[in-house]
């Protein structure tokens, strides 16, 4: 399917590992442009090397999104260098195990600068341009704002609150044709989730509990999964779709544990 992404300058925060990487990869697929904001230009750079050899194209800047300076800087260089902004997909973030019990004011709330607050910085500074073009915002969330995991509250509660932007956002941006949705993850296997994996004793045996409740075909979701959905809300072929949570999880969230 041609989802008419060509020459679209799309950013993609934490674009340059994992699922933000699968969403950069099928973007460039697509012939759209790609922007990775990622704190190691050497990740940035990485990536955007790799995709050259296969002459396809994706561009980088290198920010600290925790910082707030640093997404204004991060959207004025793209504005400067680009003209224009057509997407923006919300992805950065990391679980970092800030609980209730074991936690902090202050890892709480270093945890929401990690995961919440620099998506509403990016769509608040990509607005003027976003509105210029009629373009799309997607948000990446996971499934711990409505399963819980234990020992996360301050990333649940950063989910939680992309769902709530979300929908948010999409009322707010109704007169500017501008379409917000998010697409939730449960289960997919990044590096981050790796290295989470390796803490166990036994990790493939960790790993196999796992996928074994994972409804359809026991097994994780690709970043190319998650990667083809965010393009389809990103085009025009779903000019009807906002203020969606779109689950691309295998099932998992929503269907019988018993399965």
């Amino acid at each position: 399917m041609d989802l008419k992404l060509e020459n679209k300058i799309i950013i993609v925060s934490g674009g340059a590992k994992g699922i933000g990487e699968g969403i950069v990869r099928v973007l460039a697929q697509e012939k759209a442009i790609p922007v990775i904001i990622g704190r190691n230009p050497e990740d940035n750079k990485k990536l955007v090397d790799a995709l050259a050899a296969e002459n396809l194209t994706a561009h980088a800047v290198a920010a600290e999104l925790t910082q707030p300076a640093e997404c204004k800087k991060a959207i004025d260089e793209i504005i400067t260098r680009f003209g224009r902004i057509e997407g923006l997909v919300n992805n950065a973030g990391v679980n970092d195990g800030v609980g209730l019990e074991n936690g902090s004011y202050e890892a709480f709330m270093e945890s929401l600068h990690k995961n919440l607050v620099h998506y509403y910085l990016l769509a608040h500074y990509a607005l003027p341009a976003l509105k210029q073009s009629k373009g799309a915002i997607v948000n990446i969330g996971s499934k711990t704002a409505e399963t819980g995991q234990g020992g996360t509250s301050a990333y649940a509660a950063a989910n939680g609150g992309r769902n709530g932007l979300t929908r948010e956002w999409a009322v707010e941006l109704l007169p500017y044709h501008i379409r917000v949705n998010a697409v939730i993850v449960a289960e997919a296997y990044t590096p981050l989730y790796e290295k989470w994996i390796k803490t166990f004793d036994d990790p493939e045996a960790k790993l196999k509990t796992i996928t074994d409740k994972i409804p359809f075909e026991n097994r994780m979701t690709t970043t190319e999964e998650i990667a083809n959905t965010v393009a389809f809300l990103l085009s025009e072929k779903s000019s009807h779709t906002t203020g969606q949570l779109i689950h691309v999880d295998g099932g998992y969230v929503h269907l019988d544990r018993a399965l």
